[in-house]
């Protein structure tokens, strides 16, 4: 008789790639390393023109635990790639859904500690801090594990999504939210935001591992990456005095089902200055960290000086 003891979880590990050759072979590699879980990654490959399609059939013809999407769909982000990763995958299967991209190297026990700190803690998502890399060597520990806030999750996410791993029973209700609302979630930005969101909107435990389980590669391509420099700065601030971030939120707390909650409608449906003043004297309920918390209260001053709020 098989001993329970010796059976691994099962993880389906959502790969989202696109013009990928400089760097899937190696993070493919080191995923399929991974101790103390058995693994199935799951690959969708946004239209490409590096020849990231061939190389990862190719790959899959020799490799059991790669199962490979249809081609041929141009999604034009992450966010979208991720999202058809969520809306077609069976995860009946599966202990546990992990979100994985293309560049980044995750060491052999990655997953194991997330599964272990999951059934110690009880929660159903989890996310880590990481280490970010560059080629010239450059490392840096990013942290993102501060206390969580009564609404945090409806202005950021619970760190980077390659670190996020998820329950079944989380992830198929995630999948069930963007079956039924999938034409409006093609509007939401960030996939790890969204997944983060829904969790603790509906009631589903998540715990931030104070450890930086992962190397976070970083490199002139990333889509969001590290908020480091000038350029980054500049890229962040045009997209708050635009009003880009809390539009966002008031599309993400709507299709997670909090968008008629009296906190959301105070300053979606209040006058422009009004829910925006009132919304910075909110800010510790709405970030983890002690400076974004300031950065936030500006933001929505500034916002509300400009006379604007999302609509």
């Amino acid at each position: 008789m098989k001993n329970l003891a010796t059976i691994q979880p099962h993880v389906a590990v959502c790969l989202a790639a696109f013009n990928g050759m400089d760097w899937l072979p190696t993070q493919l590699d080191s995923i399929l390393a991974q101790s103390g879980v058995s693994v199935t990654i799951l690959v969708s490959v946004d239209r490409s023109n590096d020849g990231t399609e061939a190389w990862i059939d190719s790959r899959a013809r020799d490799e059991a635990r790669l199962v490979v999407l249809p081609h041929g769909e141009q999604f034009g982000g992450a966010a979208r790639n991720f999202f058809r990763l969520m809306r077609d995958v069976n995860f009946s299967d599966f202990d546990y859904v992990s979100f994985a991209d293309q560049d980044d190297l995750w060491p052999s026990d990655k997953l194991q500690r997330a599964h272990e700190i999951l059934q110690k803690t009880g929660a159903d998502g989890y996310s880590s801090n990481v280490t970010a890399f560059w080629s010239d060597g450059r490392r840096m520990r990013i942290e993102k594990s501060q206390p969580q806030q009564q609404w945090d999750f409806l202005f950021e996410a619970a760190g980077p999504g390659c670190t996020y791993v998820l329950r079944r029973q989380l992830a198929c209700a995630l999948q069930s939210l963007l079956k039924q609302r999938w034409a409006a979630v093609q509007q939401v930005g960030l996939h790890d935001w969204f997944s983060y969101a829904f969790a603790r909107a509906n009631g589903f435990r998540w715990v931030i591992d104070d450890y930086a389980g992962m190397l976070y590669r970083q490199h002139e391509s990333n889509q969001v990456g590290v908020n480091k420099g000038w350029r980054a700065g500049l890229h962040r601030a045009s997209k708050v005095l635009n009003g880009w971030g809390l539009i966002q939120s008031a599309l993400i707390a709507d299709l997670v089902g909090v968008g008629e909650d009296v906190f959301v409608q105070r300053w979606t449906k209040s006058g422009k200055r009004k829910g925006m003043f009132w919304l910075a004297l909110q800010a510790k309920k709405c970030r983890r960290r002690h400076r974004d918390q300031v950065l936030f209260a500006l933001s929505c001053l500034a916002l509300g000086v400009l006379g604007r709020r999302p609509s």
